[in-house]
């Protein structure tokens, strides 16, 4: 029997407690319609922006405040991102998913203070693959988090995929990537969002396309992923970061419950086939 999909989903970044306590409803709403598992996430810093004067967020205390306020008022397990070691155990207290960012996904200090973190706990782990990265070089950071206690049969190390570079300015998704990372033990989650972003494309801001998240996403739960990571506004165009990639929440119910038909018609996968 098919395991129900895990959502990871919000905004890109705390805008205001107005918006994350609008998008956390809604989502939820339509998880539960769906039977769909829902995390709700959002960044409280935006610490890698392509320019210096683009919005990074709340930061750590106020950002954790209002994730805080996520989990009492809707009950919702919260995943945000960590930049910088020195932040991991205060972040760990209050969400349920500490994440690394792709970019960030080879850092050992950040990743063993992670995992440290989340030590004597059932909270979770999610490293985003690197765009610069082969699928199977995931495995030196499954490695790394086992040697520091987070084993992976534990199903507590989360592995996403993102896209990879390709050329500038651009990213593409090797769907080969999902079995493969798979194979390491680890629940894999797709970044639809993320995934059609086109780094740095705007000059001082980073572009996207999200009339292929809907595509990509579909073809990820034919593939077969534990999970899907979106990114989602009531306004993307007004959006504060990564506007051009969010999903426009009107449509994200019709999308996910494609996404639900797609992964009941393909059932349980092994994680490499051996046709």
């Amino acid at each position: 029997m098919t395991a129900p999909l895990t959502l990871i989903a919000g905004p890109c970044v705390i805008e205001s407690r107005e918006l994350v306590l609008e998008v956390a409803s809604q989502v939820q709403s339509i998880c539960e319609r769906l039977g769909i598992r829902y995390i709700f996430k959002a960044s409280f810093d935006k610490a890698n922006r392509s320019s210096g004067h683009s919005f990074r967020g709340p930061g750590v205390e106020g950002g954790l405040a209002i994730l805080a306020e996520v989990k009492q008022q809707f009950g919702l397990p919260v995943l945000t991102d960590i930049h910088e070691s020195s932040q991991a155990a205060a972040v760990a207290e209050v969400v349920d998913v500490l994440q690394i960012p792709a970019f960030l996904c080879r850092q050992t200090d950040l990743l063993l203070a992670a995992a440290a973190a989340v030590a004597e706990s059932d909270k979770v782990v999610n490293v985003k693959k690197g765009q610069f990265l082969a699928p199977w070089d995931m495995a030196q950071v499954v490695n790394k988090m086992a040697e520091a206690g987070l084993d992976p049969a534990s199903g507590r190390l989360w592995l996403t995929e993102r896209g990879s570079s390709f050329g500038y300015n651009t990213l593409v998704v090797d769907y080969r990537s999902l079995p493969q990372m798979q194979a390491l033990g680890c629940p894999v989650i797709f970044d639809a969002t993320h995934s059609v972003q086109q780094p740095g494309g705007r000059g001082s801001s980073s572009g996207g396309q999200r009339e292929f998240v809907a595509p990509l996403a579909r073809a990820a739960a034919a593939v077969g992923v534990d999970g899907l990571f979106m990114e989602v506004h009531p306004d993307p165009d007004k959006g504060l970061s990564d506007g051009p990639n969010m999903v426009p929440l009107h449509r994200l119910e019709a999308l996910l419950a494609q996404v639900v038909a797609i992964r009941a018609a393909v059932g349980d996968q092994p994680a490499v086939s051996t046709l």
